[in-house]
């Protein structure tokens, strides 16, 4: 208490300024319209800045939600796309067996997605893996895909009860059937090891048109990814020592570096293509 008097006393002099000044501005305030309105408005500047700036923080700290609900929507979008894409062809192909077309209400369509974080990722390594914040008790099992808002990312290796590990496109053990859209003919896609950037296609047969710049997408041919989804972009192409197929420098539309919420891809028809291919080969 004794120091405390000790400073009020030596710093007197500020205070008795700072008193006067307060006395000063409120007698100015009062009697003068001019600086009333003038000092108003400044207030009035002050307070909408400290307003925008809070709101900013606010946007800012809502902005991961807001991402991840964004990034469910688009899930949402892309299934029904696909559904829809899926219905389109059976409307075709019964119109070419000169049948009409009765939509099936009672049959699920095969596809579903669960929602999942990125706790871990690599991009460094020759053998690069992911680690996802999803597991066992969300209804995660092995060799389910993995996707971002911008294409392909990966396919489930191992699973816990809460977290999961899935091989991204950056890894040699990965392996996706690929087509050129528009095309039937697909390839067997692979990354080289180098860039993060990209991933060959090989194998594409010699008679598939194709262009730099053409989209390339997952075939039909996957237990795995529906069919359509976005992969990448042909940059480069070049003829195989087979003369028969060509080798696609593939462009990734997904950026490793910045993942944060991906979503996993169910196929409920999955055990069952599994068991009956299983049932066949068994006959060899």
């Amino acid at each position: 208490m004794h120091k405390l008097l000790d400073f009020l006393i030596r710093k007197r002099h500020w205070f008795l300024f700072v008193l006067l000044e307060i006395i000063s501005l409120t007698l100015v305030y009062r009697n003068n319209a001019y600086q009333r309105n003038i000092m108003f408005g400044t207030a009035n500047v002050v307070t909408a800045k400290i307003l925008s700036l809070s709101g900013s923080v606010n946007s800012y700290l809502n902005l991961r939600e807001q991402n991840r609900a964004l990034l469910e929507r688009n899930g949402a979008l892309e299934m029904d796309l696909l559904m829809l894409r899926d219905q389109m062809e059976a409307m075709i192909a019964d119109t070419v067996s000169f049948r009409g077309f009765v939509p099936d209400s009672t049959e699920r369509f095969p596809y579903d997605f669960i929602m999942a974080k990125v706790v871990y990722n690599s991009v460094t390594y020759a053998s690069n893996y992911i680690t996802l914040n999803k597991g066992l008790k969300d209804g995660v099992s092995p060799d389910m895909g993995v996707i971002s808002e911008n294409g392909v990312v990966g396919i489930i290796l191992t699973v816990s009860d809460y977290y999961s590990v899935a091989i991204p496109i950056l890894n040699p053990k990965f392996r996706l059937s690929c087509k050129v859209l528009g095309s039937n003919s697909f390839g067997s896609m692979s990354w080289n090891g180098r860039s993060t950037r990209y991933a060959n296609l090989d194998e594409l047969p010699r008679h598939v048109e194709f262009q730099i710049g053409d989209t390339i997408v997952t075939s039909a041919y996957s237990k795995i990814f529906p069919e359509g989804l976005m992969v990448g972009f042909v940059s480069s192409f070049e003829k195989q020592r087979d003369d028969n197929f060509y080798s696609l420098k593939i462009e990734l539309t997904t950026d490793f570096h910045r993942l944060n919420n991906v979503m996993i891809i169910r196929n409920y028809h999955q055990a069952e293509q599994k068991q009956v291919e299983r049932e066949a080969r068994g006959h060899d």
